[in-house]
């Protein structure tokens, strides 16, 4: 193998192993905002749980004062009942006690309602609590974790990168300039070996000719079709299968 051809696939790999880093890289930030995301939504719900509390207990009072202002009403309509001679205003003082009674009859059903409505609240505040708690903490390790495996990658990446500029500068310019182009415009596999008369990139059958100039092993080859660079080892079979 030619010694030019080493040396690439050297970098090559070198470079498989800086985009494994930086796409695991890539991934940290996500990852980590999508578990605070997980834990800002049992927050939420666990607050909306409290709000909802806050309102069943401000309606409630509500209906408490409602329920002071009509025994009010009573006793007023009492007191004009006791000082009024005339049987037909006493009736309908009579009517109004007996609307004002009534009222309070609906008002106190509709505290039971919200008194069971917050008994049921309280409940699930406890499950959310202990949700939003667990969720809280679970986010807090994996996040720590993430930011621990965060920091590993930036470590290797930075010696990766450093070995790169070392292995990139034993390439003959030229060649890597060839490399380069093709990294861009082909992906991470751009030396790619020969395997039964076919490119080990494209996959397209090579003609003879270009397989014996590569088992020659003298100079740089390219492929017919897609211009990846061959080589070629003795383990390898250059016989086209059948």
């Amino acid at each position: 193998m030619l010694e030019i051809i080493e040396k690439l696939l050297v970098l090559q790999e070198r470079d498989k192993k800086l985009r494994r880093v930086q796409g695991e890289l890539a991934h940290i930030e996500p990852e980590r905002q999508a578990l605070k995301a997980k834990a800002a939504s049992a927050e939420n719900a666990l607050e909306a749980i409290k709000l909802r509390l806050k309102q069943l207990e401000t309606e409630r009072k509500a209906l408490e004062l409602e329920v002071v202002s009509k025994n009010e009403l009573i006793s007023k309509y009492a007191n004009q009942q006791f000082q009024t001679r005339k049987n037909e205003e006493y009736r309908a003082l009579a009517h109004e006690i007996e609307t004002c009674k009534k009222q309070i009859f609906e008002i106190e059903d509709r505290e039971i309602a919200l008194m069971e409505q917050a008994e049921e609240g309280q409940r699930e505040l406890a499950r959310a609590t202990q949700a939003a708690q667990e969720a809280r903490k679970l986010v807090q390790e994996q996040v720590a974790q993430l930011n621990q495996r965060e920091q590993k990658l930036k470590q290797e990446l930075e010696l990766l990168q450093a070995g790169r500029e070392e292995l990139a500068g034993q390439v003959d310019e030229s060649a890597r300039a060839r490399y380069e182009r093709l990294v861009k415009s082909k992906g991470e596999n751009v030396i790619v070996g020969v395997q039964h008369g076919v490119c080990g990139g494209c996959h397209m059958r090579l003609p003879p000719q270009l397989l014996v100039t590569c088992q020659a092993d003298r100079e740089l080859v390219s492929c017919s079709n897609c211009g990846r660079m061959l080589y070629y080892t003795a383990d390898m079979d250059l016989a086209v299968a059948d």
